[in-house]
């Protein structure tokens, strides 16, 4: 493991680490489309879970739609690894054989801790829509980015400028600009007063995908070199199994009958599934080869979108409350990924001690080649700078 030189995560490979140090522009084309694809299967996942409720409920389990959406996601990472397999090219290490697998299964077994909190977090998707309306659920999600941002700090040791915990502080002065009056008073739901049940379930629905997301990116990082369809496969094997284990506990605990996992589906839960596997897969790219706090971010801008095509759809009000929200993410976001709110290189700090021990040994020696020497070695150092660093990360 080697401190990332763009990043500043101390926890990651030096296979991925030089990966970030050579940026193309396919990369940056990379970057650009995962962040319009999350915003738009991020915005839409809201409205087609609201469009899957019958008089306010749920006629299917929601375990199954998950344990469904898995299924389809194992499906994509095979057909994706046999044809990466049929592609490789003479001398690499052969993707199908058994010893590989082996070998990556075991290296990556820590990704079946972010299954299990995915698995959590996408039952609690579904509850979560019991409570709020879509708009709100979305703007609920992005207190995400700061419970992220300290399980960053804290497991992968990255670092964040002043200005960087100043964005993410507006951040959730947006997300309260919006959240006023947001809850019908006196409303109840499954026996737990509604502001007591709806902050419970916040608190939840917050914690866990952070969480998930953390360790994801962790765990696909540290093993860089491993490819990422692999990596899926295991990923997503792992929650189709969390999700089996929830459908066995509900056939205990509603009897046979529950058992049937396509009771109660419709086309919109169909669709719900096509954009929760979309949203899956685009998410382990995010956390493979970009950033788990842009991720969040890109997810933030979705918010508009499910705004107004939930106010288009369903007539729920667009508030002033919301637009203001909106419009101080929009400027938290800014300041987050701005090139002045980036954290300043250790090795320009160390580079500055070194430069003066060697100017004091210059003094010493009294020799003109030697400050010439020095003088040039201080111009070397100061040029290293992160402002030409582009707002996506590599």
């Amino acid at each position: 493991m080697v401190e990332c030189s763009v990043c500043r995560s101390k926890l990651v490979s030096r296979a991925y680490d030089d990966h970030k140090t050579r940026v193309t522009s396919k990369q940056r084309v990379l970057n650009v489309l995962l962040v319009v694809g999350d915003c738009m299967f991020v915005g839409l996942q809201p409205i087609l879970v609201y469009m899957s409720k019958v008089d306010g409920k749920f006629n299917f389990s929601p375990i199954s739609v998950n344990f469904l959406t898995e299924i389809a996601k194992v499906i994509f990472a095979i057909v994706m690894l046999l044809i990466q397999a049929k592609h490789q090219k003479v001398g690499e290490k052969p993707l199908l054989s058994v010893s590989t697998f082996v070998q990556a299964a075991r290296n990556n077994v820590l990704l079946a801790v972010p299954a299990l909190l995915y698995a959590i977090n996408n039952y609690l998707k579904f509850t979560m829509q019991l409570y709020f309306n879509p708009a709100t659920v979305k703007m609920l999600s992005n207190l995400k980015v700061l419970v992220i941002a300290l399980l960053l700090k804290m497991v992968m040791k990255r670092r964040f400028s002043v200005i960087q915990w100043e964005a993410l502080a507006l951040l959730l002065i947006g997300i309260s600009v919006n959240q006023l009056r947001s809850l019908p008073e006196g409303a109840t739901a499954i026996g737990i007063p509604l502001a007591t049940g709806a902050y419970i379930c916040t608190v939840i629905f917050v914690t866990v995908p952070s969480m998930a997301s953390v360790f994801n990116e962790y765990a696909l990082k540290s093993q860089y070199d491993t490819s990422i369809y692999l990596q899926n496969l295991f990923l997503y094997g792992y929650g189709a199994i969390f999700n089996f284990l929830g459908i066995l506990a509900t056939v205990i605990y509603k009897g046979p009958d529950s058992f049937d996992i396509l009771q109660g589906h419709s086309r919109a839960t169909v669709f719900l599934i096509m954009n929760n596997a979309a949203q899956g897969i685009l998410s382990s790219f995010f956390f493979k080869y970009a950033d788990t706090i842009l991720k969040k971010y890109s997810s933030t801008v979705a918010t508009i979108f499910t705004g107004i095509a939930s106010a288009a759809l369903f007539g729920h009000a667009i508030t002033m409350n919301f637009l203001l929200g909106i419009s101080i993410v929009f400027i938290s976001m800014h300041q987050f990924f701005s090139p002045l709110a980036k954290v300043k290189d250790e090795q320009q700090q160390n580079g500055s001690i070194e430069l003066g021990n060697a100017k004091d040994a210059h003094r010493a020696n009294d020799s003109f080649i030697n400050m010439a020497a020095g003088a040039n070695e201080e111009a070397t150092h100061r040029g290293v700078t992160d402002d030409r660093t582009p707002l996506l990360p590599r």
